[in-house]
């Protein structure tokens, strides 16, 4: 029998008494076309597995979540996540793998660029001990192991984020960026809250922030190109990659939610500068106060995108949210301006006084808009 939408019900092959052996977490944002061909593509790779698929969907606007619903409904191994407020393919991940009772987790594109075939060899060589974690590679010296489905510009941003987390890693890793992963459950719990939820790299920050370094064994796989649905990267995942290496170097010191948001700061200081420097015949505190506007302005923008982009403001919303920035950021503008002045007035380096006064407003601007605009 099967379901109206032509996805096969409970396989015969599964018996109702079998253990449950794999959880397939798939994360999705606008994909509804892609989600009956895929699970028919993991029905067939799985015959013989217990496994579930976890759809973990971030409120797509194109009824991905009620496809999967109305799958679910009628087929109990598929389940739907959705998620409402909030984004993030790394939360997604993280939420998915903690939903699932399996003993093992894949984590799997859902715009279906990954090969599913891979997956009985992940998990034979997990259920056999041969490692801990099992990562579908694009970049192993194998005919059709590669990312060129990913475009010139984005295969070069991928291998020098791959070169960069290695060194973090100090692993011969081949593609510690990679989405497409199999991995004990018991892993991720272990180090779930330490985990970053607003980034893309989750497999690089899951071995990171392991004690003691998992075995980890990679297999090669043709990286396929779309069929459907949008990317979910764009340029503030740069920043955000940055912030986690950042983080990971610092030990998990700092957050990389508070790198990001320095990093957005320290373009704010260069906006700030010219900014001052370009009004400064107004005189010194006009020009202070138009820089320290200016730049506030900036970085709202900027921290929207790339910092909170989990939690990206739009229409409305973003125009509330500048509100409450300068608000917030406005009351230490006065201290801001006070120690510039001050500054100036007693030496010669005008760009020094510029600095200082921003470093005054930096910590309350974080932590009073963290709370409140966020």
């Amino acid at each position: 029998m099967r379901a109206p939408s032509g996805v096969p019900l409970r396989p015969k092959t599964a018996p109702k008494s079998a253990q449950l052996q794999l959880g397939v977490v798939i994360p999705t944002f606008k994909e509804a076309p892609n989600v009956r061909p895929l699970l028919a593509k993991l029905e067939a790779a799985l015959e013989g597995v217990v496994w579930q698929a976890i759809f973990v969907d971030d409120d797509s606007p194109d009824g991905t979540a009620a496809v999967v619903k109305a799958i679910a409904a009628v087929d109990p191994r598929v389940m739907c996540l959705h998620r409402i407020g909030r984004r993030g393919l790394a939360g997604a991940v993280i939420e998915g793998a903690m939903a699932s009772a399996a003993p093992f987790v894949a984590v799997i594109d859902g715009d279906m660029q990954h090969d599913e075939t891979l997956l009985p060899q992940m998990l034979a060589a997990l259920e056999q001990d041969r490692a801990d974690i099992v990562v579908g590679s694009r970049y192993l010296s194998q005919a059709g192991s590669d990312a060129s489905a990913l475009g010139a510009t984005r295969e070069a941003g991928s291998r020098l984020a791959n070169w960069l987390g290695k060194r973090v890693l100090r692993a011969e890793v081949t593609d510690p960026m990679s989405g497409f992963f199999m991995i004990r459950r018991e892993l991720v719990e272990a180090v779930a809250p330490a985990l970053a939820t607003s980034g893309f790299k989750v497999l690089f920050d899951i071995l990171a922030s392991q004690k003691t370094p998992p075995r980890y064994l990679e297999l090669p796989y043709e990286f396929r190109a779309r069929t459907a649905g949008d990317s979910k990267l764009d340029e503030g995942v740069v920043v955000q990659y940055l912030g986690l290496l950042m983080a990971k170097l610092s030990r998990d010191l700092i957050s990389p939610r508070f790198i990001m948001f320095a990093l957005v700061g320290a373009s704010g200081v260069v906006v700030h500068l010219a900014i001052l420097r370009t009004l400064l015949q107004f005189g010194f505190s006009i020009a202070q106060t138009a820089a320290a506007l200016g730049a506030m302005t900036s970085n709202y923008l900027i921290n929207n995108a790339v910092t909170y982009r989990d939690r990206r403001k739009r229409g409305v919303g973003l125009l509330i949210g500048y509100f409450k920035f300068v608000v917030l950021c406005s009351v230490p503008l006065a201290a801001n301006v006070a120690v510039a002045t001050m500054v100036f007035e007693r030496g010669p380096s005008w760009w020094v006084a510029g600095v200082a006064g921003a470093v005054v407003a930096a910590v309350w601007n974080y932590i009073t808009t963290a709370r409140a605009v966020w």
